[in-house]
């Protein structure tokens, strides 16, 4: 019960500190990818990619920073919040979805009811590819000892991870909704393990070249928090329970 409370009292303090416009828009970008994977936008022999991958990126690189200011068991928990109000928005979106109404809502109640196959796909592929992510983010910083707050720390830690990430996300939701439940619930309807691989890293470096595009707003935002001090009560709590345990 003891480590209970401080978990929870050591998540408040972390959602007082991360920066609301960051939470906000890490937890829309994740609902948002999983309403436009329903969209299957590019469908080849050799390629596939689904809606999602438009805005992907932006989860990635909030993520991103997330870790770099306030570490990997802070951007975790930024990670679990973000499913849990996706699964939330899921369950609100599919409520509305079967109300009966008089005019017919058939294309909305389709792609906002959702599938329950893409949301559990959605889902594994976010926590194994935010795990991912965050863990090759906070490798690399290692190899950063000298100024591991510049530019070049800054940017090979969110280019490198994100790319990887990225691919694992593609990958591990192509295989599990294309591949194992499309066949099945989609009279038949599937990629091949070529579509998925091309789709996972063709995804990647088009998710990779958004966050290139972004990712100075990244830095530049990160390095105004270290000013500002921003986070500065959760580094205190964090400090406090180190020395606590020593």
């Amino acid at each position: 019960m003891k480590k209970l409370s401080a978990f929870w009292t050591e998540t408040k303090i972390l959602f007082r500190s991360v920066p609301s416009p960051i939470v906000a828009l890490f937890a829309v970008s994740v609902v948002a990818m999983n309403l436009l994977a329903n969209k299957t936008i590019v469908n080849l022999p050799y390629l596939a990619l689904d809606g999602g991958f438009t805005v992907s990126w932006l989860a990635f690189l909030t993520m991103d920073m997330v870790t770099k200011h306030f570490g990997g068991k802070a951007a975790n928990r930024l990670n679990l919040f973000a499913l849990a109000v996706n699964l939330l928005m899921s369950l609100v979106f599919y409520l509305v979805s079967i109300i009966p109404t008089s005019d017919d809502y058939s294309g909305f109640n389709s792609i906002f009811g959702g599938t329950w196959f893409i949301l559990l796909s959605s889902a594994i592929a976010f926590l194994v590819s935010g795990w991912t992510n965050i863990a090759l983010n906070l490798l690399l910083g290692k190899c950063f000892k000298k100024n591991p707050d510049g530019r070049a720390a800054f940017f090979v830690r969110g280019y490198v991870s994100t790319l990887l990430g990225q691919f694992v996300d593609n990958l591990v939701f192509a295989v599990l909704t294309f591949m194992l439940f499309a066949p099945i619930f989609w009279d038949g309807f599937s990629w091949t393990i070529v579509q998925c691989l091309t789709c996972a890293v063709t995804g990647a470096v088009a998710e990779l070249l958004m966050e290139v595009i972004f990712s100075p707003f990244g830095y530049w935002a990160t390095k105004k928090w270290n000013e500002d001090g921003v986070g500065k009560e959760y580094f205190e709590f964090e400090q406090k329970r180190l020395e606590a345990q020593e």
